[in-house]
């Protein structure tokens, strides 16, 4: 077996918090449909309120320093990403987008990527489509399908008439199969277009 790196950021600013309750269950999902796929995974998880101050540092100087350094590490090492936030008036928290902020613009390219955020009521999921999608694909990351929004209500609905636990079951196997054909991609050839040495002697 192989195992893989998954890597969960949550910007939930509370403890507990709503945020990192739906970061953990898909996390969990997302292990569970790779074990079922004959891959092994550890899950890193990241709370970035317990590296804010770090974020802001980084911001100002350029440079990150403490934790964060380790923290970075991890999420541009990674062999996926889950990424949730709290949603502010309509959009991603500051600690979300400023931690995306200080990541180069290269580090998640191709990476696959799972996107959730939590709110007080649905009508504002559409935020993941027009705020956090295109964010992800502007740092031209794989981002799943299935994106998973989480309202209060949410957590108090029953498995036979709350969309969310299927959802969130749905995004993880998405997940898992962007990570999977990774495994199975193999590692890709830097030189398959460069020219032969008796190509370049005739040149000559």
């Amino acid at each position: 077996m192989s195992d893989r790196t998954i890597a969960v950021i949550s910007a939930g600013l509370s403890q507990p918090s709503s945020t990192r309750m739906l970061a953990d269950r898909l996390a969990q999902a997302a292990v569970a449909e790779l074990e079922a796929r004959g891959l092994t995974a550890t899950v890193q998880t990241v709370e970035l309120r317990d590296v804010a101050h770090e974020i802001m540092n980084a911001m100002l100087t350029g440079f990150p320093s403490g934790d964060l350094r380790g923290v970075l590490e991890q999420v541009t090492r990674a062999d996926g990403l889950i990424a949730v936030t709290p949603l502010f008036t309509t959009t991603y928290s500051g600690l979300f987008k400023s931690f995306v902020d200080i990541l180069d613009k290269d580090s998640l390219t191709g990476m696959p990527v799972l996107i959730g955020a939590t709110g007080g009521t649905a009508r504002h999921s559409l935020a993941l489509e027009y705020s956090m999608r295109p964010l992800f694909t502007y740092l031209r990351a794989e981002v799943t399908r299935t994106s998973v929004f989480a309202a209060t209500d949410d957590w108090s609905g029953q498995d036979d008439v709350n969309p969310l636990p299927d959802r969130i079951r749905r995004a993880g196997r998405e997940l898992a199969e962007l990570v999977a054909e990774q495994e199975n991609a193999g590692p890709a050839d830097l030189y398959a277009d460069a020219p032969s040495f008796g190509e370049l002697l005739g040149r000559l």
